[in-house]
């Protein structure tokens, strides 16, 4: 598997709080166990904040504290029943994402003296960051014993790693968003709102770091090189490979120079028609190797596209893709007694891109042409300007569709949904998969196009739904969609029907 870049570090930061009626000793001892479980639990690199928040002060004491430590996310503990200002004053004021958590009561001996009442704790805890408009993440059991909690604070990490790179993240672009993709134009003010920068270009400053990175011809030989290993007997077109290795390079290189204040960047690129006549070749291989190394690149200059396939990364911390949902699933192509993983026949689709998703993420791959680009641009002769695709059958296993979207009037909304990419050869061009996710056709009509989500979803390699909802949550997104079973309406759903 190759090594993530542009992937965030989650560094944990544990602090306890503890009510002045309460003894401070019941949430000491509490918090040292919880960090005990926590380093059991594989959290190693967490730091326990020395300091036991009972007032202001205090909250302002484990603010320095863990900003010294380098913690960019926290799990704020009540040991007891906790303070309502100084704990939601250390949410507010933290940089970074926060998670709430509480102490159960371990046995009856604790009863007679030294009972926490934290399950009251966190009512009055939650209402205080209400009144101060602070978003925390409170598991769905917020109130255990130390290793129940540790294994919801293993969840937050992955929510933390999420929040933190998209609110670090820059989008850089290639060219206007294309005319014959409306749905790729959604207005920026939303991600702005979430803390995305956006640095737009245009596909003229595209082809000229792709002419200076020429000069490279050491590092463009190397790149090459590394792309002829990689495809091994699916290399068909070895003249190609110092092209592609060359816009590699440029991408790479601009990335280097313009992240700016921002700490990771995306891509979001416009692939077509103009491309192939300047450049003499299409950019989905390299694509491909840029989201294996975990910097997506967004066909169609899609912006939301490249944040929602970044996101899927970061909650996998696996490479992700760019897919359409684009097409049916005929009877002939399914094999007798198909195992379709909980979906019925009509919750099948293929999701398909000309060649954009990194050799890992495929079963089968090679180096091809864009068949629907060669009738377009070459009349279907042979194929000169329209090769450069990375094409094949999608990796099988446990997958999850995500996509987060601005709609005309600058509303986020979003929608995540897990399922399987099935082991069946979808006879068909492109990388392409068969897709199985329960319940699938009421999705797609009520939420996909009911709420006017566009064609391109992004594919997270791994079931990371609950890390994906929370965070968009946290992100402040309250308009999340998911398929519903049988018997359950979407809104708007025609009862009669259903």
């Amino acid at each position: 598997m190759a090594k993530l870049v542009n992937t965030p570090q989650v560094k944990l930061g544990l602090v306890g709080v503890s009510r002045d009626c309460f003894p401070i000793e019941l949430t000491r001892r509490r918090t040292s166990a919880l960090a005990a479980a926590m380093k059991k639990a594989g959290l190693r690199g967490a730091h326990t904040c020395s300091v036991i928040i009972e007032s202001e002060a205090g909250a302002l004491a484990a603010l320095d504290e863990l900003a010294e430590r380098g913690c960019n996310a926290a799990v704020i503990y009540l040991g007891n029943f906790g303070p309502e200002g100084p704990t939601a004053m250390f949410a507010q004021r933290f940089a970074g994402p926060v998670m709430v958590c509480a102490a159960a009561e371990e046995n009856k001996a604790v009863l007679a003296s030294e009972r926490g009442d934290a399950l009251c704790g966190m009512l009055n805890c939650s209402y205080s960051l209400g009144l101060r408009n602070v978003p925390a993440y409170i598991p769905q059991m917020p109130v255990g014993l130390p290793d129940e909690l540790a294994a919801q604070i293993a969840g937050f990490e992955a929510i933390a790693r999420v929040v933190i790179g998209v609110q670090n993240l820059k989008i850089l672009s290639f060219g206007p968003r294309p005319q014959d993709f409306l749905a790729c134009n959604a207005p920026i003010q939303p991600l702005a709102d979430l803390g995305v920068e956006v640095m737009e270009n245009s596909e003229l400053d595209l082809y000229q770091l792709y002419q200076k990175a020429g000069q490279h011809k050491q590092r463009i030989a190397r790149v090459a090189g590394d792309m002829k290993k990689e495809l091994g007997s699916g290399c068909a077109y070895p003249d190609l490979l110092p092209k592609m290795a060359q816009l590699e390079v440029a991408l790479l290189d601009f990335m280097e120079a313009n992240l700016g204040a921002s700490r990771f960047a995306v891509f979001a690129d416009k692939c077509w028609p103009a491309f192939e006549s300047a450049f003499g070749f299409v950019p989905c291989y390299v694509n491909s190797r840029l989201a294996g190394r975990g910097i997506p690149v967004a066909c169609e200059v899609d912006l939301y596209g490249a944040l929602s396939e970044y996101m899927a990364q970061l909650a996998t911390l696996l490479p992700a893709t760019l897919l359409d949902i684009n097409n049916s699933v005929p009877a002939d192509v399914l094999p007798k007694r198909a195992d379709l993983k909980g979906a019925a026949a009509a919750d099948l689709f293929m999701g398909f891109h000309c060649g954009n998703t990194c050799s890992e993420c495929m079963k089968t791959c090679e180096l091809k042409y864009q068949l629907i680009m060669n009738r377009l641009m070459e009349d279907g002769r042979e194929a000169d300007i329209t090769r450069g695709t990375l094409e094949g059958q999608l990796r099988p296993g446990p997958m999850t569709l995500f996509r987060l979207q601005s709609t005309a009037d600058c509303w986020l909304r979003s929608y995540v949904a897990e399922g399987e990419m099935l082991d069946i050869d979808p006879c068909s061009f492109g990388g392409i998969g068969i897709i199985a996710v329960p319940h699938f056709a009421r999705f797609y009509r009520h939420v996909l196009i009911g709420q006017r989500f566009p064609h391109h979803a992004a594919v997270g390699f791994a079931r990371a739904g609950r890390v994906l909802f929370e965070a968009v949550r946290l992100l402040g997104v309250t308009d999340v969609a998911a398929p519903l079973p049988a018997g359950t309406l979407y809104e708007g759903e025609n009862p009669f029907e259903a």
